[in-house]
């Protein structure tokens, strides 16, 4: 579960972290952070919350679910995410606590009218939905990147995140005073970290803050390029991480890397000039002859013959039948056996993501274009599911078409091309190039999805019913997260390294 409904306290009247009984759901999106080898090593959380109808009432007019329920949902979330504690915060307790007494007050007059637990404030809510095991999983080991609000970090709930997994960022028009800074320092204390984020201009609040913060994230596109030398080098000396933010084109990222930064946030390494920059593991060439060959629905003779060309491939394939658990009883000792234990349908999705992994041996989930392929494509394949009348052979062209979206980052050239030399279907293509069909709708969900653009995803699930905007955030997640597992399924076992 990736989203969570919650009462609003964003309306007229209401005080931050209340509630008055309207409801919202908490939603997000990942963008990925690389370090200076181009590796993935963070990914900064994007919140937004959708407006939900409100609470049915039921026969009697009361709520079909109480704010009790609603609370011991978001408690829920929080005790079954791996490695979080079992509803022992302040706001669980606080509701035992209150449960407690009502039971008392109930056994000693039968007439007081229980009242229901308070519902989870906003902060409570979404700490929920970062210890739930989609999250874990999409993070895949790497540190989340979350904007906090004044609000959140006076919360005591904040304090239920892992210390170690997240790193809080706070925005340049934070009112800073000597209670927040107090704060900060309590939370440093407990080992959580802080970085300033969207830094344009040094100002009062970045002065008052620094001392406190573990890194710097720098507007890249929108700061003036003639303060980005002094400033690298005064954070530089004071100790500070620099992150980049906005880095989409190669040009920013060289620029970056020279000036010492140490992080980068952006999509640079998914454009079609960078193609030059990735090494080939397996012959890109040798992958699209075995994708054509696929494609045609080969014999198992047909593609014997042309995975002992590649011995890169048929090393990869064996790992793949050997882990896959489809060869129960015995362990896969020939070519033609692992064939048969892994399937067409398998070999095929495995050489399609092997045209996206990087040459050196890299861990799957470090592999920024891998990963960001591949999430793209169990996305679109999930999605495509939630609609009517979606079959198998429509999920597997969204796969597909997921998949293929970023060839041209690959191969470089034209894209138009590449998808002729793989033979792909028409709407497949139109999908690609042009946004046609639905599975051009769904590329575009996916596409806004990975850079925040909530509007964008609202105006696309308009056309995508029953889609929505939570929904599409929480196939996101599940599609990371089975992206971002070595062993996630029989399709991608024997991946968890890519050798030369």
């Amino acid at each position: 579960m990736t989203s969570i409904e919650v009462d609003d306290p964003s309306r007229p009247g209401a005080m931050p972290g209340t509630t008055d009984g309207a409801s919202v759901t908490a939603c997000f999106a990942r963008q990925p952070i690389l370090d200076r080898d181009g590796m993935l090593c963070g990914f900064e959380l994007k919140l937004y919350c959708v407006d939900k109808p409100p609470v049915p009432e039921g026969a009697d007019g009361a709520p079909a679910e109480s704010a009790a329920q609603l609370a011991q949902s978001a408690q829920s979330a929080q005790a079954a995410s791996s490695g979080a504690p079992k509803a022992t915060d302040a706001a669980a307790d606080a509701s035992a606590d209150a449960a407690g007494a009502a039971d008392a007050a109930d056994a000693a007059d039968p007439g007081v009218e229980l009242r229901p637990a308070a519902p989870p404030t906003v902060t409570q809510t979404i700490v929920a939905a970062l210890l739930h095991s989609n999250m874990r999983g999409a993070l895949n080991g790497h540190p989340g990147y979350l904007d906090v609000s004044r609000e959140m970090l006076f919360d005591d709930a904040i304090e239920r995140v892992p210390a170690e997994r997240f790193m809080f960022e706070i925005q340049p028009d934070i009112a800073v005073d000597d209670e927040l800074i107090a704060r900060i320092v309590v939370l440093h204390a407990r080992r959580y970290r802080f970085v300033l984020d969207a830094v344009k201009v040094p100002n009062d609040t970045f002065a008052r803050l620094l001392p406190y913060a573990e890194g710097v994230k720098i507007d890249f596109p929108h700061i003036a390029r003639a303060l980005l030398p002094k400033l690298s080098t005064v954070l530089k000396s004071a100790g500070k991480l620099l992150i980049a933010d906005g880095i989409d084109i190669q040009a920013d990222f060289e620029t970056a890397q020279s000036l010492g930064f140490d992080k980068f946030q952006g999509y640079f390494f998914a454009r079609a000039h960078t193609a030059t920059l990735r090494r080939v593991s397996a012959p890109r060439h040798a992958l699209l002859n075995l994708l054509q060959l696929l494609a045609g629905d080969p014999t198992v003779a047909q593609l014997e013959a042309e995975l002992k060309l590649n011995p890169v491939l048929v090393m990869h394939l064996m790992k793949l039948a050997n882990s896959s658990g489809l060869a129960v009883g015995h362990k896969v000792t020939t070519l033609r056996e692992a064939i048969n234990a892994t399937g067409t349908n398998r070999i095929a999705r495995w050489t399609q993501l092997l045209l996206y992994a990087d040459g050196r041996k890299v861990a799957l989930e470090d592999d920024p274009l891998l990963q960001l392929a591949a999430t793209r494509a169990r996305f679109m394949e999930l999605a495509v599911l939630r609609l009517p009348e979606a079959g198998r052979d429509e999920a597997d062209a969204a796969f597909l078409t997921g998949v293929f979206s970023f060839v041209d980052a690959v191969f470089g050239g034209s894209l138009e091309n590449t998808l002729n030399v793989l033979t792909l279907s028409k709407p497949i293509q139109s999908a690609i190039l042009h946004r046609e069909g639905v599975l051009g709708l769904l590329l575009s969900a996916v596409d806004a999805l990975e850079r925040g653009a909530w509007t964008e995803i609202e105006a696309a699930c308009v056309r995508l019913a029953p889609l929505t905007v939570s929904d599409v955030a929480e196939l996101g997640l599940a599609a990371a997260a089975w992206a971002g597992v070595a062993d996630r399924s029989a399709e991608a076992k024997g991946l968890e390294r890519i050798e030369d």
